[in-house]
């Protein structure tokens, strides 16, 4: 690091917030990390995380940074919202939160056009395990942004031999992907919880990525992008990885364990929870059909059980591939 070192703020001190703190440093950053809760002067390490000791070039501090040279937002999407109106100054905006508003049907990024729109935006997303990152593990990502150029400023400012991130400029289909993987994962989780097998969950994920294409083309996105590291990679991790939280809250359903049960003990967020009535509600909108995303939503609500859910998605009209 040195004098002319990057400052990155990250907002939110959850895991995902604390390994990109952490990479942001090994990037050579000066990074500010936003913790909602005071942290003692000098911690090195936060509940979160704690596995993960925070590098020197990142302090904490509960006041919200005002000056950086780049801001990420790591909040959790449903607080989104309330989180951005506060951030001052005029640094680009990354989004590393994924999934739909509930209620609004809206992106990361249409709440941060709404909410900051003097202000540069864009996401990142990819197949990753906060306490990989955090630990230096090899892992990539991408940026996604309005124009290329302004992707790869991004990806300069972040990437290091530890952490390699791609630019894109299909930001629709980047937050797309990272917003339907997690439905698709509690539907994994569901399958292999209910014992319906390995071959279920293959072909669960592989028809996920054909209803998710489709949705991202009807909103401008390109079907491509859901082949890549935050399409396929991040459906194939969090589909398949123990941890991941959306496929154990799956696999705990599946197992018979009521919904309100298995979040009355979480402290973390699983994030296709609130995702996935969303979905399939912007879905709708667009006529488009997701019956995975369907299936999975209707499960959470309640209003079908696993038997039901089963028949949805087995006995629909034979079609071709």
């Amino acid at each position: 690091m040195t004098a002319a070192s990057p400052h990155i703020a990250v907002i939110g001190a959850g895991a995902w917030g604390i390994a990109l703190a952490c990479a942001s440093a090994r990037a050579g950053a000066r990074v500010t990390l936003w913790s909602r809760s005071p942290v003692v002067s000098g911690t090195r390490t936060l509940p979160r995380l704690p596995a993960a000791v925070l590098p020197d070039a990142v302090g904490v501090t509960s006041d919200l940074p005002e000056h950086a040279d780049l801001t990420l937002l790591v909040v959790p999407m449903q607080t989104l919202r309330s989180i951005a109106p506060r951030l001052k100054g005029t640094s680009p905006l990354i989004a590393c939160c994924k999934g739909l508003e509930l209620g609004t049907g809206d992106l990361p990024l249409d709440i941060l056009r709404e909410t900051q729109p003097d202000r540069p935006h864009a996401v990142l997303s990819g197949p990753n395990f906060a306490i990989e990152v955090a630990m230096g593990a090899p892992a990539a990502a991408t940026i996604a942004a309005a124009s290329l150029d302004e992707a790869h400023h991004y990806v300069g400012l972040l990437s290091s031999p530890h952490f390699r991130l791609y630019a894109s400029d299909d930001p629709i289909g980047v937050q797309i992907a990272g917003a339907a993987k997690n439905v698709v994962a509690i539907g994994a989780g569901i399958a292999i919880g209910a014992g319906l097998g390995e071959n279920a969950r293959a072909a669960l994920i592989t028809r996920a990525i054909v209803e998710i294409g489709r949705l991202a083309a009807a909103m401008g996105g390109r079907p491509a992008t859901i082949a890549g590291l935050s399409g396929l990679g991040d459906l194939i991790l969090t589909c398949t990885g123990a941890g991941s939280r959306n496929y154990s809250l799956g696999l705990e359903l599946g197992r018979g364990t009521s919904l309100a049960e298995i979040l009355g003990t979480r402290s973390t967020v699983a994030e296709g929870v609130a995702t996935a009535p969303a979905l399939a509600a912007r879905a709708k909108a667009l006529g488009i059909a997701m019956p995975i995303t369907e299936t999975v939503s209707a499960f959470l609500a309640g209003e079908i059980d696993l038997a039901q859910a089963r028949r949805h998605l087995l006995e629909r009209p034979i079609t071709v591939e």
